[in-house]
């Protein structure tokens, strides 16, 4: 696929799941991001995939440590929601030097016409940049995951890495 601002590099992608109750075995959700990715040119490591708790100081630490080790993007699932226990955005968004709120006024939007109308409201996703890096936060679950892959990360990512490394 050819995009604009494509880059002539090799994209280094973290995936962080969210949950309380997840394992590598039975997280859908961040293993579909790597599903949806395995066709295009990025690098996932098996160490930059990991399931955390829902605990903003254990989301912080492993958005740290992927940044430190040269992560280009990041896609965290899960823990997007209104639930006392659903802190990755309050975790993600005070480290993002820009927030990108189309991302999630369009995920959302997308959420209500093609998947589940009004419960949309619902969802926080959310998207920022931190240094040269991306971060993409969504809803854990598989539909949530499969809208914002087809629709918005795999057409775009290219574009986003190469504007963050301009």
């Amino acid at each position: 696929m050819s995009l604009v601002g494509e880059i002539d590099r090799e994209i280094r992608m973290g995936v962080i799941t969210v949950s309380d109750t997840r394992t590598k075995e039975s997280d859908k959700g961040g293993r579909l991001v790597m599903d949806y990715v395995s066709g295009m040119n990025v690098e996932i490591k098996p160490e930059w995939y990991s399931i955390v708790k829902d605990d903003q100081q254990e989301i912080v630490d492993a958005v740290h440590e992927l940044l430190d080790n040269g992560a280009d993007a990041i896609i965290t699932t899960g823990g997007t929601g209104i639930a006392p226990r659903d802190v990755t955005i309050e975790a993600v968004r005070p480290l993002f030097d820009k927030e990108i709120e189309g991302f999630g006024e369009i995920f959302r939007m997308l959420s209500f016409t093609e998947d589940i109308g009004s419960r949309s409201i619902l969802s926080r996703a959310i998207a920022g940049s931190i240094g040269n890096a991306v971060v993409l936060s969504l809803p854990g679950s598989t539909g949530a995951v499969k809208l914002a892959m087809e629709r918005l990360i795999v057409p775009e990512l290219n574009h986003i890495v190469h504007e963050l490394n301009k």
